[in-house]
């Protein structure tokens, strides 16, 4: 009858429903039930080793009847007007605390303040503020005893420490409302099961604490379902999971089978694909649509050949999701203006090493200014940075020493190292020392890149050759195929470098 009256005066019915109980007083609810407030157990000074563990409390619910009764009967312990004062009460201490009650609405609310004071003292103990509570309301509907401590107890036993448990519970407060046995056990058993480390299990929620409100029959299990008839090895999900978790909230038909089909358009083998993606998975997370085809785009623009862009993501698979046009646009001015190198000589140094794009230019110099200081024309360098752009990545020190035994114990022209630059990328002990020092014995003598641009049996097949054969172009690296020698029949190729097309695809990728 008080919400018919109200309506027909067209006022807000629980504001004017509670002055109207007001002015008639109810007799307040006892309070003797209350005196040994549950808060007391987690006060750190009262109590310094207050315990999550959901046993304590199953032993302490005798002490507080109030607990005993779920949420949903509290509406039939209290009558309708001691509900809406209930309510009126609540709403007003939650404001005083600077909270805005709006999103509790409909919401169903605990019987006393004493109870909600519990609620919002004990989310400020494990470090929540009023911002954080304001962010999420909702958390104030979960019990103590029945949702806070038995999430929080079984969240610190999985390997979150508790000092971390505030920082999850406010990146992630849905978690309050999960039941461990049904909702998060399962979670964890099935991290488990792809093979994530006990140990590391914490630090995987941490990073992505939203896998806890997953199905596991759904999109969870879909990815590593995809991913595995792609090729990834079942033994290296677990690995993959525990460097970039986000991939088991990805849907295969929206996000991941998008993501690997275009870059298998591009040439990229599905099984290249997948070794990346283990040592790598966070490639995953590059947006297809903005980042991804742009940068494809990119490299295009500034003149690298389309048959070629599956060799530079499988060597370089950042390239794809960096800022690519920004940073090509600064190195081809660098490499114009400081190397003199033209914009198609940029290309040809980007397809051979498309790790160019992300070198520092202040590193880029040292190697170019020791070639210049050892008199080497500075077009004569450019033209040496073309054929190897990897001399733009060597150490100075390195250089200077294969450059001491080029000069004092070799007795070479300068001239073979500008046409044979690749000479400073092999080691001077273990290659280039020994190597001459068998020729010198057999006397004979040889161009830089016959005796060192081969494999050690090669260069022993060679040595017990009766002649010198002819001098040819180095291994050439094709997506798809085997490193094939020009000129050169099979039955040159030795055992060691006729491997499968998956090995040699493999190793060129530069120890994904």
């Amino acid at each position: 009858m008080i919400a018919s009256q109200l309506r027909q005066r067209g006022t807000k019915p629980i504001t004017q429903i509670a002055k109207l109980l007001l002015q008639n007083p109810i007799p307040p609810p006892t309070q003797s039930h209350h005196n040994n407030n549950p808060s007391a157990l987690f006060s750190p000074t009262q109590n310094p080793s207050w315990d999550l563990h959901i046993t304590h409390y199953s032993t302490q619910s005798s002490k507080f009847p109030e607990y005993e009764m779920p949420s949903v009967t509290w509406g039939v312990v209290q009558g309708r007007k001691e509900r809406l004062v209930s309510r009126v009460i609540i709403c007003d201490y939650l404001k005083s605390l600077g909270i805005v009650p709006d999103e509790l609405e409909s919401l169903e609310l605990p019987s006393t303040v004493e109870v909600m004071r519990e609620r919002v003292e004990f989310l400020q103990k494990i470090g929540l503020s009023i911002d954080d509570i304001n962010e999420y309301p909702l958390m104030l509907g979960c019990s103590v005893r029945k949702n806070m401590v038995p999430v929080l107890a079984y969240l610190e036993k999985i390997g979150i420490q508790r000092s971390k448990l505030g920082e999850f519970v406010k990146n992630y407060p849905q978690v309050l409302h999960a039941s461990v046995v049904v909702e998060l056990v399962p979670v964890i058993k099935f991290l488990r099961g792809l093979d994530v480390e006990k140990m590391d299990i914490g630090y995987v929620l941490q990073k992505y604490p939203e896998l806890l409100g997953y199905k596991l029959e759904g999109t969870m299990s879909t990815s590593v379902a995809y991913l595995v008839s792609i090729g990834v090895a079942p033994r290296d999900i677990g690995p993959m999971v525990t460097q970039y978790p986000y991939l088991l909230g990805m849907r295969v038909g929206t996000v991941i089978k998008p993501f690997v089909d275009f870059l298998v358009s591009l040439g990229l083998p599905k099984k290249i694909l997948a070794r990346m993606l283990e040592k790598r998975a966070y490639l995953l997370g590059y947006d297809l649509k903005e980042t991804v085809k742009p940068n494809v785009d990119c490299l295009v623009a500034f003149g690298i050949r389309r048959e070629l862009l599956a060799s530079i993501v499988a060597q370089y698979p950042q390239i794809i999701g960096q800022p690519l046009k920004a940073k090509m646009s600064s190195q081809q001015f660098f490499f114009s203006m400081k190397l003199k190198i033209d914009p198609e000589g940029f290309a040809r140094v980007i397809e051979k090493m498309p790790q160019t794009v992300s070198l520092n230019q202040h590193v880029i110099m040292k190697p170019i200014d020791f070639l210049i200081g050892r008199g080497i024309p500075s077009e004569d360098v450019a033209k040496m940075v073309v054929k190897c752009p990897q001399l733009v990545a060597l150490r100075v020190e390195l250089m200077k020493n294969s450059y001491y035994f080029f000069k004092s114990e070799m007795g070479r022209p300068v001239k073979e190292l500008m046409e044979f630059p690749e000479y400073f990328t092999y080691s001077l002990e273990s290659r280039i020392k020994p190597r001459y020092q068998k020729l010198k014995s057999k006397g004979i003598r040889c161009s830089l890149r016959w005796f060192l641009n081969c494999s050690d049996q090669r260069f022993e097949e060679r040595l017990q050759g009766e002649y010198i054969e002819t001098e040819i172009c180095g291994p050439s690296f094709c997506m798809g195929g085997k490193l094939e020698l020009p000129g050169v029949g099979n039955e040159m190729v030795s055992d060691e470098e006729n491997e499968s097309d998956d090995e040699i695809l493999y190793r060129r990728t530069v120890s994904l």
